[in-house]
């Protein structure tokens, strides 16, 4: 396959005029003494003089810098050479292979490779047209020497690129480039990095070229210069079009590694039929039984036609992902440490249980701190092993005195911990349900007010509501529908719950009672009760019981609704119309495409073992194998992408009230809200950076609607990405920049600083599995209950007994353990790598310039606030900081950092 890299020609300070006018029209020689030229010679060297003075004085002395400043005969028919450093790297596998060979002598590999069929050949294409064929003009093909290394050494396991020469000839009406083609005659696939010509013109191209195993075929990747549709240069709208049909591909066939096709397919790999009927799972998306985005397409047929189902790839086997969207071989192999990590802690909790012959339960808090001890009782001669086995203290830990999560915490996690999505403001009391009375029962609530009337400072209920001091975690409509098949399953045992919280002077939330609720039966016991603060032993172990199932029902709710749907599931649709519809040389993919970088990948490896039948989620969370309908009911009747912003979701959630004297347009009735004050700095700041850039490219409503990628791209991303939900009113319209504004900022913070927000802290805060577990195995004991004797002669036996088992927990805490980790080669918001693109566009350049400088700001502004005493969700005796939105941060598990992308 043959393969076209297309980036910017661009330099800071180029005056394209004059690079169209001077660069392409003159041969790099040295000047010779003017004596040796003809009177027509030295005219003509006199006005090419004359001009370099012109294009000095208005910005163009850099194109200059890229040729001698000699006499060129205009009506000369010689090419034009240009020398380019092409810098490329290799495969680990082929880096080692290659330094070997290097090692023990062997240079035929190396000087044989610049023979045309063992090479990587280059092509410029201008941006204009042949007169009479009105194709692209083309430059003479290029060839990559290997033996002209100029870094003289490989780097051992290609974690640096090698530079190599290559010269171009143009013709000296060449005109502006923008494009190469790039054909690989290599054996291998390798990365092309950048091209730079002259050591002024650089040219960022950053993704894997496969061997061409057809010369005849080739692909045409554009220029990352940024042109709108209609402003496209003549040379390239042919091969701009072509590009685009070619990443769509025509929707049939299999897909092969190597292949760079985006295109749409139902999530209908996450059953494995072929396993057992216990493995069948609903087909999600496509207007099937569950709605759900859509996926990235395999091209794989269904097993199980019946059913519609496929049985997914081994575990031995990728799902197809685009090859672009692979990860590099740094993430790759962060990645692997942490399974192999997630592996190995896991084999001396089964050893311990084997070799105990015990039951495979915690039956103290010695069970559980025995995890992150590295007093394993192994050989000393295994202490570095210990040391690798053992599990980082989570965050929460020092600050803990037991296995229970102080009520303080409890209400602080809320609006502080890993999931601060779900608490509301509570406007009417008791809570209604909405669901359907004729199936699930009343409507109304147990809870009344004798349950909270003592706990509210001497407030009325109607003043604490009117004053904005109550608050609910409602989980009673969203697990309801599902509690009787979770309570058949064996080790699953889960209520609806509601938890009432109250705002005191401190700024800090505490709870006053939680309804745990059934669904309605046909018996005498009731399908709803009430537990409020403890007054005295029983009730306190009841307290911490009813606690540590909303935390369970909130560890579910956060993976399925907040973090996996509304992140991962929801945004994979854009991200693929964006690759289908959007050029690489439209200034909106530009924009979006750090924020697009490895999500494709990690949805794929979700499918591969997360989302899957019998995999991580199902294995873990409360829903068992009904987490993905639940997912799926929350996305057909609660999603809307026009409130998952920032400010829109926290005035849904009565977070905040509408304040035009505010900088966002809003105020927030928690003023100590970590999440909301440190993310609304984020949002801020992106709304200001996209509208920027929004206004530079699309000046009026006009630019907006006649772009046609833009308009297809958004088009596709609702009536096919998500087709279930394209009927809804509730779309933003795109026709003005500041509909896009809004559209873009939407995207950015989602992928961004949403995302980070609900998945770094999944370890810190819920790799103590007591106070944060993911499930749970036991109910409250009723006095009836035959459990309810043992309740009462070991209350905190019976309490850890209720968490999942200690084999449970060690492949929970590994799984979360790798997720929460920043690989290596992570990008921060703030950074970008691809700047050279707006190198002429000084405009862009300084709006992301200041946008960098903000997420320092921003980061110094938290530090500081994690300081401030009077901040009681945020700092304090026992209190953990919180950095989950601070920008920046090193590799591993961290608990802050904002990567640009869902990249993990």
């Amino acid at each position: 396959m043959t393969t076209t890299m297309m980036s910017s020609f661009n330099s800071n300070h180029i005056n394209s005029k004059a690079l169209n006018c001077v660069l392409w029209n003159a041969p790099k020689i040295s000047s010779p003494p003017p004596n040796l030229f003809s009177s027509t010679k030295r005219r003509r060297l006199q006005q090419i003089r004359k001009k370099k003075a012109h294009d000095q004085a208005t910005g163009g002395d850099m194109v200059c810098s890229l040729i001698s400043s000699t006499a060129v005969d205009q009506t000369t028919t010689l090419p034009v050479e240009l020398t380019a450093l092409v810098s490329v790297r290799k495969s680990l596998k082929l880096s080692i292979q290659d330094m070997m060979l290097r090692w023990f002598g062997n240079h035929d590999h190396f000087t044989h490779q610049k023979e045309k069929e063992n090479c990587l050949v280059l092509q410029l294409v201008s941006t204009e047209t042949e007169a009479e064929s009105m194709k692209p003009k083309l430059s003479n093909e290029a060839i990559l020497d290997w033996s002209k290394d100029l870094n003289l050494n490989l780097i051992f396991l290609g974690a640096e690129k090698n530079s190599y020469e290559v010269k171009f000839e143009v013709d000296p009406k060449f005109g502006m480039p923008g494009a190469i083609t790039v054909s690989n005659k290599y054996e291998e696939e390798l990365y092309l990095d950048s091209i730079n010509i002259e050591g002024v013109v650089h040219i960022a191209c950053n993704s894997w070229i496969q061997p061409d195993k057809d010369s005849s075929e080739k692909r045409i990747f554009f220029s990352t210069k940024a042109y709108l549709p209609d402003e496209t240069p003549a040379g390239l709208k042919e091969l701009r079009e072509m590009e685009l049909r070619q990443l769509r591909g025509d929707g049939t066939g299999l897909r092969l590694p190597s292949d760079r096709i985006y295109d749409y397919d139902t999530y209908n790999d996450i059953g494995n039929p072929d396993a057992g009927i216990e493995y069948i799972r609903s087909t999600l998306g496509g207007n099937y039984t569950h709605p759900h985005p859509r996926r990235c397409r395999t091209g794989r047929p269904p097993t199980n036609t019946d059913n519609n189902m496929e049985s997914p790839e081994n575990e031995y086997k990728r799902i197809y992902v685009p090859r672009d969207e692979e990860f590099e071989e740094a993430k790759q192999g962060a990645l692997d440490v942490g399974k192999l990590k997630g592996i190995l802690r896991h084999i001396i909790p089964t050893l311990t249980i084997i070799a105990s012959r015990d039951s495979n339960v915690f039956k103290g808090y010695a069970d559980i701190n025995f995890l992150y001890s590295t007093d394993m009782s192994l050989p000393k001669i295994l202490n570095k092993v210990q040391e690798f086995l053992k599990f980082d203290p989570p965050k929460l830990i020092s600050g803990l005195k037991s296995c229970c999560l102080p009520d303080e915490e409890f209400g602080r996690q809320a609006i502080a911990g890993t999931n601060p999505m779900s608490i509301q403001r509570l406007t009417v009391f008791p809570p209604v349900s909405k669901l359907d009375p004729s199936i699930y029962g009343p409507q109304e609530s147990a809870l009344k007010e004798e349950h909270i009337i003592g706990h509210l400072n001497g407030m009325s209920i109607q003043q604490a509501l009117e004053e904005n001091k109550l608050f609910v975690l409602d989980y009673h409509d969203i697990f309801l529908p599902y509690l009787d098949q979770i309570n058949a399953m064996d080790d699953r045992r889960a209520y609806g719950t509601r938890t009432i919280l109250f705002l005191t002077s401190l700024g800090t939330l505490k709870p006053i009672s939680i309804e745990l609720s059934f669904p309605p039966t046909n018996s005498d016991s009731p399908s709803k009760q009430v537990l409020t603060p403890p007054v005295d032993a029983t009730t306190n172990w009841f307290w911490q019981i009813g606690k540590a199932h909303v935390s369970s029902n909130d560890a579910c709710a956060h993976q399925l609704i907040h973090h996996w749907l509304r992140t991962h599931a929801c945004m994979e649709p854009l991200i693929i119309a964006a690759h289908r519809q959007l050029s690489v040389m439209h200034p909106i993919y530009k924009l979006l495409n750090p924020h697009m970088r490895y999500t494709l990948k990690i949805n794929a490896l979700a499918r591969q073992f997360l989302i899957n039948a019998g995999g991580v989620i199902e294995s873990n969370f409360t829903a068992g194998k009904y987490c993905m309908e639940m997912s799926c009911a929350a996305y057909r009747d609660w999603w809307r992408f026009d409130l998952e912003g920032l400010p829109a979701d926290l005035l849904r959630r009565g977070m905040a009230v509408p304040d035009s004297t505010q900088v966002h347009g809003i105020r927030l009735v928690i003023q100590d809200y970590p999440y909301a004050t440190d993310g609304l700095l984020i949002w801020s700041a992106i709304e200001t950076l996209v509208r920027t850039y929004v206004n530079y490219y699309y000046p009026d409503a006009s630019a907006v609607n006649f772009d046609t990628e833009l308009q297809t791209w958004y088009n596709e991303s609702i009536n096919l990405g998500h087709a279930d939900l394209c009927h809804a009113s509730w779309w933003p319209k795109l026709s003005t920049p500041d509909d896009l504004t809004s559209i873009l900022t939407t995207i950015i913070w989602l992928t961004s600083a949403q995302h980070a927000a609900l998945n770094n802290g999944q370890y810190p805060y819920g790799g103590y599995v007591p106070t944060r577990s993911p499930h749970m195995r036991r109910l409250l004991p009723e006095e009836h209950d035959p459990e309810y004797t043992t309740f009462m002669q070991d209350p905190q036996k019976y309490f850890l007994s209720s968490f999942p088992s200690l084999l449970e927990a060690t492949k929970y805490m590994a799984a979360i353990d790798i997720i929460s980790a920043h690989s290596p080669d992570e990008e921060y918001i703030g950074d970008r790598k691809d700047l050279s693109t707006w190198s002429a566009d000084t405009v862009i350049i300084e709006a992301f310039y200041r946008f960098s400088m903000e997420m320092r700001r921003i980061e110094k502004e938290i530090e500081r606030r994690n300081t401030d005493s009077n901040l009681r969700n945020r700092c304090g005796a026992g209190v953990s900081p919180y950095e989950l939105l601070m920008p920046s941060s090193e590799p591993g598990v961290t608990c802050r950092g904002v990567p640009n992308s869902i990249s993990i």
